[in-house]
């Protein structure tokens, strides 16, 4: 669907919000004229480093489509904003400018109009478990380090292209993804763009830094246990994890982790997840899995108010962490707007066996993880040795051992048996609130995976609080970047929904933005 051109149209789509225009009114011109003022005012890019950072996706896209600007000039624009922050956040691990660039003269070579809904739209892949054609994926891990290239891309991917977008990279990760902060003997540190002490989230921080550092307006993520999440309160992004399988998997294996793991973007604001989330849903050809179809575009559901829903709020967490008072407080202030904005919030607890809902995550990936390396060490015609893993990787491993049949097929029992439990919370609300984490974003180093496995366990008890519910339940649930701690770390906020409630959690995404948008950029 074409993306709507003029500021009328913005204005329809999302009631309220300021368009933010690609040049200063009174500026405005199309063609080569328009390309040619920016080439003179910024160099080979095309485009001021001032304006690339104010356009999100929408306003990328719309002014491809309109011949503004071209996707060359956007792409030098992403590689040259990578270039100047990089170095600061180590969000980006691996560039592919060729792979980009060849693309785009492919795209040239075939004389088709840039029409489509990500038209130009440079982004950024997650180094895990995704793949681009002719590109390496490393996992975080040392053992993947010198991976061969891929002979396929990932259907998601495939798809994001399809609408447009331009793949020029990848994001870093922790080791197979497996904690809440982006760290790894392999890569190093990913730092939070609003505080480089600080963690930017995991296992999508890479995503999410190099989002939050204006390297590109929405960056591919995925998320098996809070890992699109965690990032996106971190960073002070918006983070949508689908319902269980609403985006690919594929092609070829058709499941991340018995379905808790799923894949989708981190983005600015909530347009632009409704664009990335029509551009890359659907049931993927030849797997066995599918989501509720879709009534209407994701993008339309932004024209519609959300109504007066009923919002349960939820204080608990399931690790029994208490929550930070910067994050009680936000949790308060956003029961609050809710209730002005005409929604009925009311407190309820979840009866959820915490022992059951991490004892069976923990089984299924274990054992995926197991079945990962098995794979690799055929490739690699030799068995992993302590120096591929780092130590709690070690741990998991070790665990995973002990599993049995029995045990992987109760596991799998469990996420059925929560997931319908859970699944009954939403005949009497149709929305929970409840924080991403119970803590604040915590100092790099607290959550590393290269540490005993005490310590680790305790420090990552406040970060998994609340986001492993709907992995493993299957549900769709969204963070908003709603408040910030006094010290100026964001504080997001999870809505989580019924099983294909996307339409639901973006409408009253869309309100609350509207209502009180959400933060800008730091400042790097």
């Amino acid at each position: 669907m074409p993306i709507p051109a003029s500021t009328p149209e913005d204005t329809q789509l999302a009631p309220g919000w300021q368009r933010r225009h690609v040049l200063k009114a009174g500026a405005l011109a199309v063609g080569a004229g328009l390309l040619g003022r920016f080439a003179n005012a910024a160099g080979s890019s095309g485009i001021s480093p001032g304006d690339y950072l104010q356009m999100d996706a929408w306003d990328m896209a719309n002014a491809v489509q309109k011949g503004e600007i071209s996707p060359e000039n956007l792409l030098s624009a992403a590689m040259a904003r990578c270039d100047a922050v990089n170095p600061k956040v180590n969000a980006v691990n691996m560039r592919h400018d060729e792979y980009a660039t060849a693309l785009l003269k492919a795209r040239r070579a075939s004389g088709a109009p840039a029409t489509g809904t990500l038209a130009g739209v440079p982004i950024l892949i997650k180094d895990l478990n995704t793949y681009l054609e002719g590109t390496s994926t490393s996992n975080g891990c040392r053992l993947y380090k010198n991976a061969p290239p891929a002979p396929h891309t990932s259907t998601l991917i495939t798809r994001y292209q399809a609408a447009g977008a331009v793949p020029f990279g990848k994001t870093t990760c922790p080791e197979f993804g497996l904690t809440t902060t982006t760290e790894s003997l392999l890569w190093g540190q990913t730092r939070n763009p609003w505080n480089l002490a600080k963690s930017a989230g995991g296992s999508s921080g890479g995503a999410a830094s190099a989002v939050a550092a204006g390297i590109v307006p929405v960056a591919h993520a995925t998320d098996g246990g809070g890992s699109i999440r965690i990032p996106a309160s971190y960073c002070g992004l918006v983070g949508l994890k689908p319902t269980r399988y609403r985006t690919p998997s594929g092609p070829g294996k058709y499941e991340g982790w018995f379905g808790a793991s799923v894949a989708n973007v981190v983005s600015r604001n909530v347009r632009d997840m409704a664009l990335f989330m029509d551009a890359g849903q659907g049931h993927e050809a030849g797997s066995p899995y599918w989501a509720k179809p879709l009534v209407r575009p994701y993008v339309e559901e932004l024209r519609t108010a959300p109504g007066r829903l009923r919002v349960g709020l939820v204080r608990d967490s399931l690790t029994g962490s208490p929550l930070d008072p910067a994050v009680a407080k936000v949790l308060d202030d956003t029961a609050k707007r809710l209730a002005a904005l005409g929604h009925n919030v009311e407190e309820v607890r979840l009866n959820v066996d915490p022992r059951q809902l991490f004892g069976a995550h923990g089984s299924v990936i274990g054992d995926a993880l197991l079945t990962m390396v098995h794979d690799r060490e055929q490739v690699l015609g030799r068995a992993a040795t302590a120096d591929d893993y780092e130590r709690i990787t070690q741990v998991v491993l070790d665990r995973a051992q002990k599993v049995t049949g029995e045990g992987l097929y109760r596991a799998r029992q469990s996420f059925e048996t929560i997931g319908g439990y859970m699944e009954q919370q939403f005949d009497t609300y149709d929305v929970i609130l409840s924080p991403v984490t119970a803590n604040l974003t915590p100092d790099l180093g607290l959550l590393s995976l290269n540490q005993p496995w005490d310590s680790y366990a305790h420090n990552a008890m406040g970060s998994a609080a609340f986001t492993v519910l709907a992995n493993v339940s299957g549900q769709p649930a969204i963070s908003l970047p709603v408040g910030m701690s006094d010290s100026g770390l964001p504080i997001g906020m999870m809505f989580t929904g019924p099983l294909g409630g996307e339409d639901v959690l973006l409408r009253l995404s869309a309100q609350i933005e509207q209502d009180r948008p959400f933060a800008r950029l730091p400042v790097l």
